[in-house]
């Protein structure tokens, strides 16, 4: 099976920084076969909305426009670890964040097959 546990988030001021972590494992887990890892949110009720998303090996970075130049996405290959450093936060990047891993790089949450359960962000104005 495969596993993607994300840890981070939590309550940030508005115009603070925090940095969420998402861990990949699994006896089944292979880069090779789901190279891309991406980031999504969701608030209650809505949709899952794209954040960022890049390969395990690097290459193209892609970003949301609304979180472009505040959100940066990295890797630890290694580790099997993706990290969410979210800096500049606003009211509206209150959601819960979702890591994501997959074949290509998408904005569609259904081109991904293996999700994590989540964390929570909240800012507070």
């Amino acid at each position: 099976q495969v596993q993607l546990v994300e840890s981070g988030g939590g309550l940030v001021q508005a115009g603070g920084s925090t940095r969420l972590s998402c861990a990949a494992s699994g006896r089944t887990f292979n880069v090779k076969a789901s190279p891309i890892i991406a980031w999504f949110r969701q608030l209650p009720g809505k949709e899952r909305e794209f954040v960022a998303a890049s390969g395990w090996s690097g290459g193209t970075t892609r970003y949301a426009d609304s979180v472009k130049g505040r959100f940066t996405l990295s890797r630890d290959n290694v580790e099997k670890k993706v990290y969410l450093q979210m800096s500049n936060l606003k009211s509206e990047d209150t959601a819960t964040y979702f890591c994501a891993a997959g074949t290509v790089i998408r904005g569609a949450p259904q081109w991904y097959s293996y999700w994590g359960q989540g964390t929570q962000v909240t800012v507070s104005s």
